[in-house]
């Protein structure tokens, strides 16, 4: 989950790259490149400047379940907490060897390096970081007891929302699950808001995965520039909301140097994290249940067809209209609009059914391939952008040998046009 996947259409695009840098193809760079800061087209779109003016975050704790937080990069300086690694205890929080913790830390809570680096939605957040990944065989890469602790100790911290970066698709069993639903139940019980990306999988199984199956978790869907729901967004009745997670800049993983281009429901999960953050930051007397509430009733929600979608949940997060206009009737503080928590549900979306499980297509750790170096005037990209400008023209060639292709895909598609873009359905 996060990073774009290697599978299906990507995997061919970058086999297509390479037979073409081998074949020695070169293009002279660019005159200018743009500033990281243009790079970020959602904040501009959800007019994260005019909502800075009203709330930063301030005063809000987000606990990021991932790899770990590395607290020294530039743009996370003084917004680390100390945290707690549950895989691996002695490396602690703050070691990140693939760099996604850090990665979705940035893109919720990141001060920008004045255009030069990751600008976070909410920059005036603070970040715990919770280790749920390890790095070795003996370890562990991922377990369900793992998570299951982690949600405990970051529903017994100061963090009020909760980004989970790990999930488990539906081969484990119904202890594993029952366990995963007592620990969410007590989070939320506890007031906080927990999210987490529902999976890259559109393409390639649509896996249903926990917690983002679970009732009160808030699954978060991808959208892209023009708010249309990402192919490779999984879809079902465990999505919530949507957030964008197409073309989005994070620091490059496991140890490349500078930026990369990412796609991923990771990074929608994050920036519906940091607007959660930007709504409580305005109101730190209510739950996590209230902040939810408001997330979902002001969200973009599709103009026809099904509500909650199966591609867009309750519809894309809008968090400037709570900012800047009316968040309305937050509701009670202990019930939960998605069901969970032991109480009564507003209007819970119906929950995928775990009797029949679908064989599993996750890895045995997490694995994230390679995201596009971009360049960034100004920015130190040491040896992750060699020859940057060579892969986009080969990057380019590519788009144009399959743009027939995708454009007849695409045509073959209904579509149900909505308010920020198409909310389609896929053909089965």
């Amino acid at each position: 989950m996060g990073i774009v996947g290697r599978r299906g259409r990507a995997s061919a695009v970058v086999s297509a790259l390479g037979a073409l840098l081998l074949l020695g193809g070169a293009v002279a760079p660019a005159a200018t490149a743009d500033t990281m800061r243009e790079r970020e087209w959602y904040l501009d779109r959800m007019q994260a400047p005019a909502m800075w003016k009203v709330s930063t975050g301030k005063g809000i704790t987000v606990a990021v379940l991932d790899t770990g937080v590395i607290p020294t990069v530039p743009e996370l300086a003084g917004k680390v907490l100390k945290g707690k690694n549950f895989m691996e205890p002695e490396r602690g929080a703050h070691k990140d060897a693939n760099g996604h913790g850090t990665a979705m830390a940035m893109l919720i809570a990141g001060n920008g390096m004045n255009g030069q680096g990751i600008k976070g939605l909410a920059p005036d957040a603070r970040i715990l970081p919770v280790t749920v990944w390890g790095t070795t065989k003996e370890a562990g890469f991922r377990r369900v007891d793992a998570l299951v602790d982690a949600l405990r100790y970051a529903a017994d911290s100061e963090a009020g929302i909760i980004d989970i970066g790990v999930s488990f698709d539906t081969y484990i069993d119904d202890d594993e699950r029952d366990s995963i639903k007592q620990a969410v139940d007590y989070a939320i019980g506890r007031g906080k808001l927990l999210l987490t990306d529902t999976g890259d999988t559109g393409e390639g199984g649509n896996y249903v995965t926990y917690p983002a199956a679970i009732p009160g978790v808030v699954g978060v869907g991808a959208v892209d520039k023009t708010v249309t729901v990402a192919k490779f967004s999984a879809y079902g009745s465990q999505v919530a909301l949507a957030a964008p997670g197409v073309e989005i800049p994070i620091r490059c993983l496991e140890g490349q140097k500078g930026y990369c281009r990412s796609q991923g429901t990771g990074q929608a999960s994050a920036l519906a994290s940091a607007s959660a953050a930007l709504i409580w930051s305005l109101h730190p007397d209510w739950t996590g249940n209230q902040v939810l509430r408001v997330l979902m009733n002001t969200a973009g929600k599709p103009s026809t067809g099904r509500i909650p979608s199966r591609y867009l949940g309750y519809g894309t997060v809008r968090p400037r209209v709570a900012v800047l206009d009316d968040p309305g009737d937050p509701g009670p503080a202990d019930v939960n609009p998605l069901g969970g928590g032991g109480g009564e549900a507003g209007s819970p979306p119906d929950s995928p059914s775990p009797s029949a499980p679908t064989p599993s297509a996750s890895p045995s750790r997490r694995s994230f391939p390679d995201a596009t170096p971009i360049p960034v005037e100004g920015a130190d990209q040491g040896t992750g952008n060699t020859a940057v400008w060579i892969v986009t023209a080969a990057v380019a060639v590519v788009v144009l040998a399959l743009g027939a292709v995708l454009l007849v895909r695409r045509r073959r598609r209904p579509a149900l046009i909505t308010e920020y873009g198409v909310d389609y359905t896929r053909e089965r």
